[in-house]
């Protein structure tokens, strides 16, 4: 007796309540979901391959890189945020404290971990030899700051990278602070099919206790930036603060430079946003762990010759992980609303008539293109559809960027262009008050990056009218 078949399919339209609608999405899809544990998220495995998929990209790029990774204590010693002020500081408001009733000392655990790694550094480096020291970990990270959970964007525990990188010059170490930036693009683009905009924080948007922070942005299809990955000139503070010196060529003592870089798990909810429709969650097949579905279609009287071939096409096209859904419990239409939802880049459909003709039915998750395709010409064919599709969801979310980025011409059309959820670029002081105001006015637009590449003029400052010291993207962000 088949069974009754639970209503698929997303309640709520992208374009009417985009923060209910990815909710679902996340949800439905199987990604994550709320944990008992205010603020805190379940992963589950559709999700988490995801993640992995991330992982092993690029833990193999930062290798070739000469970057080894390591493990780090989750706790960090109250003592140790307070060797470097300005870090302290602004990562106060977010800690979560232990405390070890024995001695009296109370541990926070990790936000992030400078403190608590460069602690051993002081330790490993000695020589000009140990140098450069380029470390990566995986980890989970807590900050305790979240008011409203959000999967993947807002939680208070999440899964991140984070290198830190000592070096002899400040040369060095901001050239790779760039390079680790890039890949960070590379990652971005290539696999996730996000386009993104590189450039540096300004003084009230850097990180706390860095010299220079540099960042990638990306837009959402709500008008909302987000921070796919940050990479960080660290200066010479840490080093200061933590005891880091090295004996140089010259036998004298120096201190080194340091650089640290990460994203997070919230490159997951960017890739949701992004992509996903109201059928539900869209990958793109760079990152998707299982690329194709197969679903037979049939009737009890010619159901095994469907299912045999249905096996020969999934043994044909192992090197996708393909999946053959041959389940007699649910209708193939209820199949291909699941698997939509799901995300699965391609579907194979076959059935007796296409067995007749040697073929099968290939259809499109990001476009829902239908084509009949000979089954001696499918490996080829299966390769050049799921590369269409990757740069197909580039090229859309390509084209969405650019035509929301736009320029102010005075405070007022600034402030109209935030209303209509556009990024803005518009010249500015750099004054941090001035900063301030432009949120405060404009509830809650901030500087998302300053372009690398700036104009050879620069005009007054958009708000305050003061000579600007450079070209700014603003817009409302996650």
């Amino acid at each position: 007796m088949p069974k009754k078949e639970e209503k698929l399919g997303i309640s709520v339209k992208k374009e009417d309540d985009f923060s209910e609608w990815y909710n679902e999405v996340v949800i439905k899809s199987e990604l994550a979901e709320h944990s008992v544990i205010k603020g805190f998220m379940v992963i589950r495995p559709r999700g988490y391959a995801i993640w992995e998929c991330i992982q092993d990209y690029f833990d193999e790029k930062i290798k070739n890189l000469g970057v080894k990774n390591a493990y780090f204590p989750l706790l960090v010693p109250e003592a140790f945020f307070k060797k470097e002020a300005e870090h302290a500081q602004g990562f106060e408001p977010e800690l979560a404290w232990i405390s070890e009733k024995e001695e009296g000392v109370r541990y926070a655990i990790r936000p992030t971990s400078e403190t608590i790694m460069y602690d051993s550094y002081g330790k490993w480096v000695r020589s000009w030899r140990d140098l450069p020291l380029r470390i990566n970990q995986w980890c989970n990270i807590l900050r305790w700051e979240v008011k409203q959970t959000k999967l993947f964007l807002r939680t208070r525990e999440f899964l991140w990278q984070e290198g830190h990188c000592v070096y002899e010059t400040e040369e060095e170490c901001n050239k790779e602070a760039l390079l680790y930036l890039n890949e960070y693009k590379k990652l971005s683009e290539d696999l996730l099919a996000i386009p993104v905009l590189a450039g540096k924080k300004t003084e009230k948007e850097k990180f706390a206790g860095a010299k220079t922070t540099y960042s990638l942005e990306a837009l959402m299809p709500d008008g909302k930036a987000l921070q796919m990955g940050t990479s960080h000139n660290l200066g010479q503070n840490f080093a200061k603060a933590f005891n880091i010196r090295y004996l140089g060529k010259d036998e004298k003592e120096y201190v080194p430079w340091q650089n640290s870089w990460g994203f997070s798990t919230r490159l997951i909810g960017a890739l949701v946003m992004t992509h996903s429709d109201d059928k539900g969650l869209i990958l793109p097949p760079n990152i998707a762990s299982t690329q194709i579905v197969i679903v037979p279609i049939y009737k009890s009287e010619n159901k095994d010759k469907v299912i045999k071939k249905a096996n020969e096409i999934k043994n044909k096209l192992k090197n996708y992980d393909a999946i053959l859904d041959d389940r007699d419990s649910y209708t193939p239409g209820w199949k291909f609303n699941e698997w939509e939802l799901k995300g699965i880049p391609l579907r194979i459909e076959i059935g007796p008539k296409d067995i007749a003709k040697n073929q099968v039915v290939l259809v499109s998750r990001d476009n829902n293109n239908k084509e009949f395709i000979k089954i001696a010409q499918l490996d080829k064919k299966v390769k050049d559809t799921l590369e269409n599709i990757q740069a197909n969801l580039f090229q859309k979310a390509k084209k969405f960027l650019d035509s929301n980025i736009t320029e102010a011409k005075d405070w007022n059309d600034f402030i109209k262009k935030i209303k209509n959820r556009k990024l803005v670029k518009a010249f500015f002081c750099g004054d941090v008050g001035c900063e301030d105001l432009i949120k405060d006015k404009t509830q809650g637009a901030t500087s998302r990056l300053i372009p690398l590449e700036q104009p050879k003029k620069i005009g007054k400052c958009v708000h305050c009218r003061k000579q600007g010291k450079f070209l700014v993207y603003f817009a409302k962000a996650y």
